[in-house]
């Protein structure tokens, strides 16, 4: 018999945004259920973003026994264990797994049902023996890695993030599909722990940067020795278990790369399959569901947040939206999503992050731009750690408000976000310029490319003409 509960809210999927909406509304006393079929804490915490910079951070360790030289320490040879750089990756996923388990969402409140979810019409989701009324539902279901139809690939064992982390033995030659954030990343970290590396890219590596900065970050990966091949053609795939041969086509005609491993980094889809979302009225492609700005779906009484949105996929995103359905779905106010200031960030060393628009984007809508850049080796604490390799980029109006920023800079992650605060409040180069920031730091190059835009004017013939005026009067 099935067990049915009344709930004010039901969010299906328990990745990062189902778990703050989850979290809130209990907390503001909502009846809440939450429903994951998987692993608590979805891709981010398991297979995503937590074990990825936790797996560069033991990369960026060894990388750094071989870089003491220029500060007069001798440089040594890394030996790594591939085993227990394993233990340390789900270390740290252990270490945070509690945040997000059951036990906690069960004492804010939470009903927490680990079972398939699927809709038995526009009020009601079944899970397992539960039959789940609510007055509003939350598809957060997340994505998957999307694997291209290449020859051959479904015949050979090959990683995606879903997998590549359960690896105790470091690969001999990993291949990489993919040249986007997560393919670099994962070609510098393994790079760094021994492996030789080849990244394969149909068309740019970084496609969606600015390539004037992100053209640092691939010199540095092949100063490295990754291989990064650039507008490839993969013909087919072949082989098996250790020895897998990938037939590539470009201008130089075709050529085969053999390695022990593949990794798969090509994309994401959204994970809208099995949830009946048909028997909801809810209209959905392969790339997420069909959405308004305040997040409803066709079914305006459910919403989506997150990767399964269809728009930017990032953690961060995800909480945003969480924010966003908590204000419609629980206060009625007519929140609307705004994506126009989201950053995201690439987590090679250096780092490149980017927020608003590009300079070829701005210059595609036709609008009057100015274009400001300041380099790190004019910065003193980059030269004290020689770390001079990077620049910020921004872009601005006519009126110097801020549209866009680019930063390829050692925590460029970190520096990002003043520029973040600046986008989506609208502020002119005159906040940035005007700020005192502390010295010696990476972040003064904010402040420093701001300047940059009123240089001109301020030690213009004008400005001497003004000043030998005013020394007139004494």
């Amino acid at each position: 018999m099935a067990k049915r509960i009344k709930a004010d809210i039901c969010v299906i999927g328990a990745g990062s945004g189902g778990l703050s909406v989850a979290a809130g509304a209990a907390q503001m006393g909502a009846r809440t259920v939450l429903i994951e079929r998987d692993a608590m804490g979805g891709d981010c915490l398991n297979t995503g973003c937590v074990p990825s910079k936790a797996l560069l951070a033991s990369a960026k360790q060894a990388y750094r026994m071989g870089a003491g030289e220029p500060f007069g320490i001798a440089p040594a040879k890394a030996k790594v264990d591939f085993a227990k750089v394993h233990d340390h990756v789900h270390g740290v996923i252990a270490a945070i797994a509690p945040n997000d388990s059951v036990a906690r969402f069960e004492g804010l409140g939470v009903t927490v049902i680990k079972d398939h979810a699927r809709f038995r019409d526009g009020n009601t989701v079944i899970a397992g023996n539960a039959e789940i009324t609510a007055r509003r539902f939350v598809v957060a279901t997340g994505s998957r890695p999307f694997v291209p139809q290449i020859p051959g690939l479904d015949k050979v064992p090959f990683h995606t993030n879903e997998t590549i982390f359960s690896n105790k033995e470091c690969p001999e030659h990993l291949i990489i599909i993919g040249g986007g954030p997560i393919g670099m990343e994962m070609a510098q970290a393994h790079r760094r722990l021994g492996a030789k590396v080849t990244v394969l890219e149909s068309l740019r590596a970084f496609g969606k940067d600015d390539p004037e900065l992100t053209a640092i970050v691939i010199d540095r990966l092949r100063k490295e020795g990754v291989d990064i091949l650039e507008g490839v053609k993969i013909s087919s795939v072949s082989g098996g278990e250790g020895r897998i041969a990938v037939t590539v086509a470009d201008r130089e005609g075709e050529r085969e790369i053999s390695g022990s491993h593949i990794l798969v980094a090509t994309g994401r889809r959204a994970n809208v399959e099995g949830l009946d979302l048909e028997k909801a009225g809810i209209e959905y492609t392969e790339r997420g569901l069909k959405l308004d700005d305040r997040l409803r779906t066709t079914n305006r009484r459910i919403f989506a947040i997150g990767d399964v949105a269809g728009g930017l996929q990032f953690t961060h995103v995800a909480g945003y939206h969480a924010g966003i359905v908590i204000r419609n779905a629980l206060f009625r106010v007519p929140a609307r999503a705004d994506h126009s200031a989201v950053p995201w960030v690439t987590y090679t060393d250096p780092e490149l992050a980017h927020v608003g628009l590009t300079e070829d984007e701005a210059r595609n809508k036709n609008m009057k731009i100015n274009i400001l850049r300041w380099h790190l080796a004019e910065n003193d604490r980059a030269q004290a750690e020689r770390e001079t390799e990077g620049v910020i980029k921004v872009v601005t109006d006519s009126h110097a408000r801020v549209l866009g920023a680019t930063i390829v800079a050692p925590h460029a992650g970190e520096l990002i976000l003043p520029w973040v605060l600046a986008k989506s409040q609208a502020l002119k180069l005159s906040a940035m310029a005007g700020v005192i920031a502390p010295y010696p730091t990476l972040s003064e190059i904010s402040k420093r490319a701001a300047g940059a835009y009123y240089t001109p004017t301020l030690f213009s013939a004008k400005t001497k003409m003004l000043v030998r005026f005013l020394g007139l009067f004494g």
